[in-house]
């Protein structure tokens, strides 16, 4: 019996439940293996009976079993397999080098016919492919640097010739859209007119395309004042469905920022209300907050509320916060919000959209309200938001105010050490030298200086939402009311706007809060304390300030950090824990101011006496640091007054006069009284 046939006896047993005689119950498996491999077996004999009787020429098994014929056989096969030496090699690469040559022939072909029948794709889907390819040779030619103004302008003619009449048609393609840029730019007003009047009924179409959005902020870069009133009226009614495209917000946002005061007030009304939105004539009032419009018109606050909201939510859920105009409506919306609303709307921003909405002004307001108001959980995600960018906000002036807030008012100074203060470390002699990068420094050495912070500054960190607004609230408006006054009295005495300013600001001493600016809990001396000195970045900002000395005296901003940390910080919070690195310090400035004076014919601003900013530094540190002021006598002035009375360096020696501690004036007099008998301090 064959393993076919043992195979098939088997699967038959098993239909019948029945097994052959010899087997039991534990060896079907090992039978069904047995008849496969039969089965296996007897298939590989059938082929190979099959193969001989196709080709009778092979060698048969009596002749392989003869061992000189097989021997024979492979030394045959050998010789034919194996060529001569060197018989091919040149042939060879020959035909190598022709296969090589026919294929980059095929492979060119192939690429052309492959672009052939791409052009003749685009031919059918494309109605002006011709006219676009013919545009994209011009504007090759006509944006060289090195092309003549009369060959560049007969370019330009000759391309808006070709386009005119289907400018609006063909705006939206990618090359059509840049010849058209190029052509704004250069052409003159007559034919950059004839532009925007043939493109006028197009431009709400136009601005939601992806290329041609480039298109129409060039032409409002370059329109006249009664175009762009043309086109911010033409804007009315669809603003706010601008607003939630990608695209489209981008335009709005442009004709928002070259729109004067009218016009802004007029696109952001529309933003407020339904009755607004419809009727225009009620847009040209002069009322620009909220509040006002709603007391004015007799609108109601909760249709007001539902209509900005209905705008507000689908915005946000895009994440189109970039823009100035949707921050100032922002702000706006929560002015007049209740606890709910305002709520809902700080825990959607916070985080890493905020991020994107401190560079303007009502976005920093946003930011300070979000880390005011919030929880815990929500500084949290704006602090972890900020991770990898602290050097980017802080050098913006917007910006900058954010962290000042989140540095006087988030008590978990362990994450703000983890993120803000450990990026503030890496660059921070950078931050030092930048206008407004050192203002979160200054903070934590004097917080809330009027010398740092302006009134707008001071008057952006008091902001706060009004119905959060708690028994504090009356004191937080009287302290905004206050600084508000102090800007107005500004140029009437700078004696008064100071007093202003620092009652509103408060005191500074431990364990007093300053209402218009902290928010959290925890003791602002030991929060700064704790940011400061236990971080460990007033030891790094120490040792930056020895290191480069003498190029943040000179500097115009640097100045300012190292004279605060020369003399200690406000309150003293450097001196208990870095006395003798504030030595060195001290030591290293009157060093410099200890160089000769230099020559008649030599540059006199390298000196740190008679440079302009250097020498109003030392001079301040002179009559606020007793101690600085002792050093830099002994070491630098001592014996040499004379010399130094006169240029900039004289503000310098008077300051010992004018001086508040009794201990200098009488170190000073026997030397300093001669010279001002004499008129020269």
């Amino acid at each position: 019996m064959t393993g076919a046939q043992y195979f098939h006896d088997y699967l038959r047993r098993k239909a019948t439940k029945t097994k052959p005689p010899g087997l039991t119950l534990s060896q079907p498996a090992r039978f069904l293996r047995s008849a496969m491999a039969a089965k296996r077996r007897d298939n590989k004999a059938a082929k190979s009976k099959e193969t001989k009787t196709k080709n009778p020429k092979s060698v048969t098994e009596s002749q392989l079993s003869s061992p000189i014929e097989s021997s024979k056989i492979q030394k045959s096969s050998q010789s034919k397999l194996q060529p001569k030496k060197n018989e091919f090699k040149k042939p060879a690469m020959k035909q190598q080098q022709q296969k090589h040559e026919e294929g980059s022939l095929d492979n060119r072909a192939r690429r052309q016919r492959a672009k052939e029948l791409a052009d003749a794709r685009k031919k059918k889907r494309k109605r002006h492919f011709t006219l676009e390819q013919e545009l994209a040779l011009l504007w090759e030619k006509m944006r060289r640097r090195n092309i003549s103004k009369e060959k560049r302008l007969e370019l330009i003619s000759e391309a808006l010739l070709k386009m005119k009449g289907i400018i609006a048609e063909i705006a939206g393609s990618h090359v059509s859209s840049r010849v058209l840029q190029t052509c704004m730019k250069y052409c003159s007003e007559t034919e950059r007119n004839t532009v925007f009047e043939e493109l006028r009924p197009h431009f709400l179409a136009l601005a939601t395309n992806t290329y041609a959005v480039h298109l129409v902020k060039k032409m409002l870069d370059n329109a006249s004042k009664v175009q762009l009133a043309g086109f911010i009226a033409s804007l009315h009614g669809h603003v706010a469905v601008l607003l939630r495209h990608m695209v489209g917000s981008v335009v709005v946002e442009h004709a928002y920022q070259l729109a004067n005061a009218t016009q802004k007030r007029g696109i952001l009304m529309e933003l407020y209300s339904t009755e607004l939105q419809l009727f225009k004539d009620l847009t040209t009032m002069s009322e620009t907050r909220l509040v006002d419009i709603i007391s004015k018109l007799g609108l109601k606050r909760s249709s007001v509320l539902h209509h900005m909201a209905s705008i507000l939510q689908p915005i946000l859920e895009k994440g189109i916060v970039d823009h100035s105009i949707i921050h100032k409506v922002l702000i706006e919306y929560l002015s007049i919000a209740d606890q709910s609303s305002a709520t809902d709307v700080v825990q959607q921003l916070s985080g890493a959209l905020l991020v994107r909405m401190v560079h303007t002004r009502d976005g920093s307001k946003i930011g300070i309200l979000c880390i005011k108001h919030g929880s815990a959980k929500e500084r949290k995600k704006i602090i972890k938001g900020m991770k990898g960018l602290v050097g980017k906000i802080a050098q913006d002036h917007c910006g900058s105010l954010v962290l000042v807030c989140l540095l006087c008012t988030v008590d978990d100074t362990k994450l703000l050490t983890k993120v803000i203060i450990h990026e503030i470390r890496s660059i921070l002699k950078e931050l030092i030298l930048c206008k407004n990068g050192r203002l979160p420094l200054l903070h934590l050495l004097n917080p809330h200086s009027h010398r740092y912070l302006g009134p707008d500054d001071l008057a952006s960190l008091s902001v706060f939402i009004p119905s959060f607004r708690s028994e504090s609230g009356e004191e937080l408006q009287l302290t905004e009311n206050m600084v508000a006054k102090s800007t107005a009295d500004d140029n009437e005495g700078g004696h008064d706007t100071q007093m202003a300013i620092d009652e509103a600001e408060g005191s500074n001493k431990p364990g007093k809060h300053t209402r218009c600016v902290e928010g959290g809990k925890k003791d602002p001396f030991v929060r700064r304390q704790e940011l400061l000195v236990n971080s460990g970045l007033a030891e790094s900002l120490i040792e930056t300030c020895i290191e480069n000395s003498e190029e943040l005296l000179k500097s115009n901003f640097g100045k300012e950090v190292i004279y605060e940390v020369v003399r200690g910080g406000a309150d003293g919070i450097l001196g208990p824990t870095f006395t003798d690195k504030l030595k060195t310090l001290r030591e290293a400035i009157a060093s410099l101011a200890a160089r000769p004076k230099p020559a008649d014919n030599e540059k006199k601003d390298d000196h740190v006496l008679l440079n302009f900013h250097s020498s109003r530094t030392i001079r301040k540190l002179v009559l606020d640091c007793p101690t600085f002021a002792s050093i830099l006598w002994k070491e630098a002035i001592k014996g040499k007054s004379e010399t130094w009375a006169n240029d900039h360096s004289v503000k310098v020696i008077s300051a010992f006069l004018d001086s508040q501690d009794p201990k200098i004036c009488k170190l000073v007099e026997p030397e300093l009284l001669p010279l001002k008998a004499e008129g020269r301090l």
